[in-house]
């Protein structure tokens, strides 16, 4: 019993501590002034409704989304083909893989920034201020996400042997691949997209050196008005974290319904 309820207080203090943060920033987005008073003087959502009807919030929020997805969609098409070669035909590269995947942590992105701007200001490949050098470098920001899921259940799959049952059964390789292995990633590679797209959804440091204003993104657009009204600011912020929120819940109940399947 004492056990039991050291483990309830324990998580409930974890929860208030996590979560008062965020219910100061929502009751601030919509308090309508807050001075020197501990609760603010009244209630209004609208600093959210000047949000939702903002164009340049709106652009912002869609040039993430589109860059988030096309990134996403562009790692799918490569990684997941790549990690399947990797572990099937040459597992003796899988070192090698594990040790690229460590880069994009091992060089820091105003260093990599750097270096892309030297390479992409100008010549025949001008892509600074483009959303095309963003989806480059956000690929390989999700790339260690979406390979160490990958690999992780790859690892796990007797992957010869379902392989070689399928070319029993007169499968080619890439057919085999796509009805066999595919469904069998798919729970990894979902949770490994919502993972990236959370992530490069708040990346600022290569959105704003390599892009800045020119297309502007999510977070772009929040440093912008860092110096406006704090309710506003609130606002975004927590527009943010439901929409992060939303995609969260949505895997897990993806996650759920795999496994009820």
């Amino acid at each position: 019993m004492r056990a039991n309820l050291y483990h309830r207080v324990v998580v409930l203090l974890l929860m208030v501590v996590l979560g008062l943060p965020v219910a100061a920033t929502l009751l601030y987005s919509l308090s309508s002034r807050w001075g020197a008073t501990i609760l603010p003087d009244g209630l209004t959502l609208s600093w959210y409704l000047t949000l939702w009807q903002d164009p340049r919030f709106l652009a912002a929020f869609g040039n993430s989304l589109a860059i988030c997805i096309g990134t996403l969609v562009l790692g799918t098409l490569l990684i997941v083909p790549a990690a399947f070669v990797v572990f099937y035909r040459f597992p003796s590269l899988a070192k090698w893989m594990n040790l690229l995947i460590l880069i994009p942590f091992a060089v820091p992105p105003v260093v990599s920034s750097v270096g892309l701007l030297q390479l992409y200001a100008d010549g025949p490949l001008a892509m600074v201020g483009t959303p095309w050098i963003l989806v480059g470098c956000y690929f390989t920001v999700a790339l260690p996400f979406m390979y160490r899921a990958l690999a992780n259940t790859l690892g796990t799959m007797n992957l010869h042997d379902l392989m070689d049952a399928a070319h029993l059964l007169g499968a080619s390789t890439g057919r085999a691949f796509l009805l066999v292995i595919l469904p069998n990633l798919k729970k990894s590679l979902m949770a490994s997209l919502f993972l990236s797209f959370s992530f490069l959804l708040g990346e600022f440091v290569f959105a704003n050196i390599l892009v800045g204003t020119r297309h502007e993104t999510l977070q772009v657009y929040l440093y912008s008005i860092r110096q406006t009204s704090g309710h506003f600011t609130s606002a975004v912020v927590l527009s943010y974290f439901a929409f992060t929120l939303a995609l969260t819940w949505l895997a897990a109940r993806l996650g759920k319904s795999d496994r009820g399947a």
